[in-house]
Order: C-alpha cells, then sequence, then structure tokens
C-alpha cells in the first residue's frame, strides 16, 4: 500500500540497486584481474585449496630449474672426465711408442717430455673442471644434494666420492688421486710397460666413472620431465579453480549492468509516489 511517509518501493529499488552495483562491481574486478576469487568470501574452500596449489606450482617451478641445474652439473663432470679420457689415450699411445724397438733412448727422453707434460694437464683439467665455482675432479666437492619435488623427502643426493673406484672425488694423478700415474714414466722401455699398464687401469676408473656420471645425468633429465609434467597438472588444476572464466563472467556483468539500469528506472519512479498521492490531495 504506498503511503507519504514511507516509500516502501524506493526502499525496494534503492537495495536492488545497491546489490546489483555490487555484483557489477565485483565482476569488473574479477574480470581486471583475471581470478574468480578476489575476496575470501567468493570462496573460502577455494582459495585454500588454490593457495596450496599456488604454492606447489612455485615449488615445482623451482625443482624444474633444480634439476636442470643438476643435470648441467653432471654435463659438465661428464665434459671434464671424457677430455681426461682423451689425454689417456694419448698417453697410452707415447707407452706404446717408447715401448717400440725403433726409439732410441734420447729419442725415449722426448716421448716422457710429452708424457709428463700431458700427466701435468690431467691435473690442471681436474682443477678447473667446475660449475658455479666448485671444483668437480679434484676432490673439493664431496657430496651435493638437489631439491627436485614439493616434499622435503624429495631430494637427489650425489657422492661424488662413490664413483669409480677411488672415485671422482679426485682425479688427479698423484699417488693418493684417482689416477696414480705420477711415479709413471716412458723413457725406458721397463718404465714403459708399467706405465701402459697404470694407464689401462686409469681408463678403467675413468670408464666407470663416466657410466656413473651418465646414470645420475639421465636420472635428473627424468627427474625433470616428471616434474614438468606434474608442474602442467597442478597448474591446470590451480588454474580450473582460481582463474576467472571470461566468457561467463562477461555475461554476468552485461546483466548486472542491465539490472543496474532497471533498478535505477525503477527507483526513479518509486520516488515520484509520493508527489502522485500528494497530487490527489489538491
Amino acid at each position: 500500500m504506498p503511503t507519504v511517509t514511507t516509500n516502501t518501493a524506493a526502499n525496494s529499488a534503492l537495495r536492488f540497486l545497491n546489490y546489483n552495483s555490487m555484483q557489477s562491481g565485483k565482476s569488473v574486478s574479477k574480470l581486471a584481474s583475471g581470478s574468480r576469487i578476489v575476496q575470501a568470501s567468493d570462496d573460502a574452500a577455494g582459495l585454500a585449496i588454490g593457495t596450496r596449489l599456488n604454492s606447489d606450482v612455485t615449488v615445482l617451478r623451482q625443482s624444474a630449474i633444480n634439476a636442470s641445474q643438476g643435470g648441467s652439473i653432471m654435463a659438465v663432470a661428464d665434459g671434464g672426465l671424457a677430455r681426461i679420457a682423451d689425454v689417456l689415450q694419448r698417453l697410452k699411445a707415447l707407452a706404446a711408442q717408447s715401448l717400440s724397438g725403433v726409439p732410441t733412448d734420447t729419442e725415449r727422453g722426448f716421448i716422457d717430455a710429452e708424457f709428463q707434460s700431458l700427466l701435468a694437464e690431467i691435473d690442471g683439467m681436474a682443477a678447473t673442471t667446475r660449475f658455479n665455482g666448485d671444483s668437480l675432479l679434484d676432490g673439493t666437492t664431496t657430496q651435493q644434494s638437489y631439491f627436485v619435488g614439493t616434499d622435503p623427502t624429495d631430494v637427489i643426493l650425489v657422492d661424488f666420492s662413490s664413483f669409480g673406484g677411488t672415485g671422482i672425488t679426485n682425479f688427479s694423478t698423484s699417488t693418493s688421486g684417482g689416477l696414480s700415474l705420477s711415479v709413471e714414466a716412458v723413457s725406458t722401455a721397463v718404465s714403459a710397460t708399467a706405465a701402459m699398464t697404470a694407464v689401462d687401469t686409469a681408463i678403467d676408473v675413468i670408464s666407470e666413472a663416466r657410466a656413473n656420471v651418465g646414470a645420475i645425468l639421465s636420472r635428473f633429465e627424468f627427474r625433470g620431465q616428471q616434474i614438468n609434467t606434474a608442474l602442467e597438472n597442478v597448474a591446470a588444476a590451480r588454474s580450473a579453480i582460481m582463474d576467472v572464466d571470461l566468457a561467463e563472467e562477461q555475461s554476468k556483468l552485461v546483466s548486472s549492468q542491465v539490472l543496474v539500469q532497471a533498478s535505477v528506472s525503477a527507483l526513479s519512479q518509486a520516488n515520484q509516489l509520493p508527489q502522485s498521492l500528494l497530487s490527489l490531495l489538491q
């Protein structure tokens, strides 16, 4: 029933105007942010799940980087071992040359000079095979761990000291190193025989170490692929919960804007009702 003192119709129209304006504002915020959940009241449970998934996405991205870096370290180590293996092959050839009856003692001295020079080069290679400042083949690096997952236990531990006999820990040529070649020489046929045996042993050590490094490199590569797959799936799940559906929200915005205009029109007409009632008394 219309009255002069209380305009119920106007109050109702104003209430709907405020509500529709609020809904329109929410749609604008969601479209502008790209997020379905702008504030906790939009979807409290979804926000909690989405926040956890977002955290997992962040950690998985870093884990993918960690796995890639771990693989890079193993590739650097393998490259260093490959270069040392090449030098060992040359050392074996020099020992074989010295063993031949063709060279004179003087010529064997020249062969031995190259042999000793290459031994020093192996030490240089072991010392300069580095990643991010850490030497990988000279004994200064023993263990490194790489976080590759979302759980604190998702760690790949690389024990450099466990690779190949004496280990990748120290591939220097000293007697305490992994190759034990420093006392070898090829200046005589007798010493060349012993040197060839020692070089063969060193080649076996390097080959075993490269096999172990290759296995760990493969592990990093497969773990990286697994992480990328998990990252894709978790990101998709997070998107389904947190990201706004542009088409749906645009439709809601248009609808709420139409309702705002209708509410404004209804409020204007409702505000004219008391004046219409007063005109009846004139």
